[in-house]
């Protein structure tokens, strides 16, 4: 039996990254970055515990649709922004 890790550091897991990352990135989210996926399965669909197998991980990353990544994100983007600080900001609002 193998005792293989199926999480991101894993090279196949990886190369299932890549190939959804290219069809989001060819359909819905062309600015999409591998660290978005990355986090995106770190952080949310993996945040439990990883997969027990390559064949759920790969099927985990292929199901991933574009709307989940957009909420990801989203909220991402508020929980950074929230702990950021004003300076942080300047080149959007203005300021010396």
């Amino acid at each position: 039996m193998s005792s293989s890790v199926y999480d991101t550091d894993n090279t196949l897991v990886q190369l299932t990254m890549v190939l959804k990352m290219q069809n989001l990135q060819r359909g819905q989210l062309p600015s999409l970055s591998y660290e978005n996926l990355e986090d995106f399965l770190n952080q949310c669909l993996w945040k439990r515990g990883c997969p027990s197998s390559l064949h759920e991980a790969a099927d985990q990353i292929l199901h991933i649709d574009a709307a989940q990544i957009v909420r990801f994100l989203s909220k991402k983007a508020i929980i950074d922004g929230a702990h950021a600080d004003l300076e942080d900001f300047s080149d959007i609002i203005g300021g010396n």
